[in-house]
Order: structure tokens, then sequence, then C-alpha cells
């Protein structure tokens, strides 16, 4: 039996969408996070977001997540262009007009100079994303570059909330931020800053 949460949410495709991440991306043992911090667990998204069944998956859900008003989807590139390139493409096949991009780590000089790469438009109302959160560094630094472009960052939306701090920062910039699921959900505590 499924049931549909307040956001519109098919629960069942969270249980899903957790037991892939558990299968897939979850690894438990000592690990060392790009923080420098210790950890008794890690995730590596993209071994769900990089599989069709996983990247259905995140698609469905976060479309049923994302208001109807978002021109475009994207973020810094690695963790954001699987989700964003993903969801966009399933939502044109359902006959919605969603564009995607990606954000560059650094500005190019040549073809199309900055860093945004893809079919972002000035004045575009945007969801940020990203496979996994820890801090919320990246997503910021994504939507001041989506700022700088033109367009306005009202949604970051991530498929994982590690660390349980990019809600505030988010907040703090005027953003709402939706994640699909959380270290909570997953069985763990939150490994913020």
């Amino acid at each position: 039996m499924t049931s549909e949460n307040t956001s519109g949410v098919v629960n069942s495709d969270l249980d899903q969408l957790r037991d892939h991440l558990l299968e897939h991306a979850v690894r438990t043992g000592d690990f060392v996070l790009k923080s420098g911090r210790a950890s008794r667990w890690f995730i590596d998204g993209k071994q769900t977001v990089c599989r069709p069944d996983g990247l259905r998956l995140v698609a469905r859900l976060a479309l049923a997540m994302l208001p109807d008003d978002i021109d475009a989807i994207g973020g810094l590139t690695m963790g954001a262009d699987p989700v964003a390139y993903g969801i966009a493409a399933v939502a044109a096949s359902q006959g919605r007009d969603l564009r995607s991009f990606s954000i560059r780590k650094e500005a190019k000089d040549h073809g199309v100079a900055g860093r945004v790469a893809g079919a972002l438009q000035k004045g575009d109302r945007v969801a940020i994303t990203e496979d996994v959160v820890t801090r919320g560094t990246s997503p910021m630094e994504a939507a001041m570059v989506v700022r700088d472009f033109g367009a306005t960052p009202v949604l970051v939306m991530a498929v994982v909330d590690r660390g349980g701090t990019c809600g505030a920062m988010a907040e703090a910039e005027g953003i709402e931020f939706r994640p699909l699921l959380t270290a909570l959900d997953l069985g763990f505590g939150y490994e913020g800053p």
C-alpha cells in the first residue's frame, strides 16, 4: 500500500529510494571526510543517481516536490549534473518544460564564457540541486553564481541532507531547502561542520 504525504510525494517511492541508497551508496566503517572530520559512515550519492532505477526514483520524488513555476534546475558540476539532467528528462517525458544547467568549478573564457553551462536563462526561477549535501557550501556557491548570472534561486533540493546545516544556510539566503531524504532517514546522525 502506498500513501501520499502533504508535499505530494508517494511514501513508497521514498522507501524505495532509502533502500536503494542503503544498498548502493552508503558505506559504514572509518572514514575521513573532505572537512577532515572522522565519520562512521560515508555516502556516494552517484551510486544511486547514476543508476537508471535510482535516478527514476529521484526524478519522480523531485518532480512531486518542485513548484510548478521553476524554469530550470542545476548546480555545481559533478554533484548536481546527473540529478538535474535526469529530473529535466523525466519532466519532459511528462510534458513539463524544465531546462537544466551545470556550474563549472571555474570560469571558461572561450565558447560560452563564464561558469554556467547549459540552458539557464536570465530571469529564470531556479532549483539548485545536489546529490548529497553535508555542510551546504556547494549549493550556496551555486546559488551565488545563479544570482550573478541574473536568475533567481528559489529552492535547494538535495537527494540526501547528510549534515543538517544546509537548511539554515539556505534560509539565511531566502531560499527554501527540501531534501528528499536526510541522514536520519538513513539511520544515521547528522554530520554537519
